[in-house]
């Protein structure tokens, strides 16, 4: 699933949709009056099985582990009827509505669950859907009124051919057969209209209610694309200021010395031979450990391998160097793109690399899967916990790198341990 580029503008957003649908045209008229004519007896469905949930719920209270069990079903009841209710109000008139996804909690634990339906309970496009679902309801059982009074109307125009009587019945009273021809069809067509009006309400209600999800979904992308232009940023910054310690506090030193020691070489190479090929030597061995450093400063840049061999390869690689035994799982369909594979390996080792400077732990276990839309990992060692996010550390990396992609990455490492850190990042298809 392609997703939208993660520092795109507000404007890029807003020239990028469609104008508003029109809702008067013949054919989603005639749609709305079958929509409404179902939603008469959906909603009532739903309302059943809502309300029945509920009482249930309550009631079992007593019994508190099935009462709190309807009750979460009473949640997502209505969420599976919100859902529906977008995708109704989709299908006719193509308002450009997202997806209406669940929530979720970031906490973890029995905490994260009950503020995951906390959440979802509170959520106002689940709530803006529900509302129109009930006065499509309630437009329903109007627009089935209103047929069964063109019924009447249509009905009363053939009173001469079957009333036995002098009057026959109408909507309010009751008229003479002489004037039923003209009063029947007249009360059909009054109906009729009033079931196109009807129709055009049902439109307009869905436009004020459920058509502003589409606006809060653009806010919030509006808002996430800020939060990761910023996090890309302090991204550059973290990485631009590790690059620079490691030049200024590794290499640099070492080419220095490399010069001093040369020159040394240099003033004995007449008067000492041995001396200064003994400093040859000892340059040469420097030399080579200053490029093993550059190497090493390149890899933490960018990995040559996820290029040529992929990242179950890159991981394979980075595991096998660990100071600690590293269980490798990586499960994957196909490539998941550069940037999300570059994230995940970035990600992974410097985990790897806390856990041996940091956890003391004996092992450490590395999971990779790809999931629909996205590439998912997590890693989890056994050792004391703690692991705190600093600011310019090696977890502040991971989550600006991963925050700026539009993942997301999530941190547990209570005291005494262990430590996960679960990272996803969207997938490039």
């Amino acid at each position: 699933m392609r997703r939208p580029h993660p520092l795109r503008t507000f404007e890029d957003m807003t020239t990028t949709t469609s104008p508003a649908p029109r809702l008067i045209t013949p054919l989603r008229v005639l749609g709305a009056v079958a929509h409404l004519s179902f939603m008469a007896f959906w909603g009532v469905a739903v309302a059943l099985l809502v309300g029945t949930l509920l009482v249930g719920g309550v009631g079992g209270l007593v019994f508190l582990g099935l009462g709190a069990i309807l009750l979460v079903g009473v949640v997502y009841a209505l969420y599976g009827a919100a859902f529906l209710e977008t995708a109704r109000v989709e299908g006719l008139y193509g308002f450009g509505l997202p997806v209406l996804r669940p929530r979720r909690s970031p906490k973890r634990g029995f905490v994260g669950f009950l503020h995951t339906i906390w959440i979802q309970f509170i959520d106002g496009g689940m709530w803006r859907a529900i509302a129109n679902l009930v006065l499509s309801t309630v437009l329903g059982w109007i627009t089935w009124a209103l047929i069964m009074i063109a019924v009447v109307g249509v009905t009363a125009a053939f009173a001469p051919l079957y009333a036995s009587e002098d009057t026959v019945r109408l909507v309010g009273g009751s008229v003479s057969i002489a004037f039923a021809p003209v009063a029947g069809p007249l009360l059909a067509v009054a109906a009729l209209a009033a079931v196109v009006g009807v129709a055009l309400l049902h439109g307009v209600l869905a436009r004020l209610l459920v058509a502003p999800i589409r606006e809060a979904q653009l806010t919030a992308q509006v808002r996430d694309a800020s939060t990761q232009r910023q996090e890309a940023i302090r991204a550059g910054d973290v990485e631009r200021t590790r690059i620079e310690r490691d030049l200024h506090d590794g290499v640099q030193p070492r080419l220095v010395s490399i010069g001093m020691t040369l020159g040394l070489a240099q003033t004995k190479i007449d008067a000492d031979p041995e001396g200064a090929k003994a400093l040859v030597a000892e340059a040469h061995t420097s030399t080579k450990a200053a490029i093993t450093e550059l190497r090493q400063l390149a890899r933490g840049i960018h990995a040559s391998v996820l290029d040529d061999r992929g990242l179950d390869a890159a991981l394979s690689a980075v595991a096998s160097r660990s100071h600690i035994p590293v269980q490798l799982d990586v499960r994957m369909d196909g490539p998941a793109g550069r940037d999300a594979e570059a994230a995940m390996y970035f990600a992974i080792a410097e985990s790897l690399t806390n856990a041996a400077k940091h956890s003391r732990a004996s092992g450490v276990r590395v999971t990779v899967r790809s999931r629909p839309g996205e590439l998912w990992a997590r890693v989890e060692d056994d050792g004391l916990g703690g692991a705190r996010v600093v600011p310019g550390g090696g977890l502040d990396g991971i989550m600006n790198r991963i925050t700026a992609l539009g993942g997301t990455a999530r941190l547990d490492s209570p005291a005494g341990g262990p430590t996960s850190l679960e990272v996803s990042v969207p997938c490039a298809s």
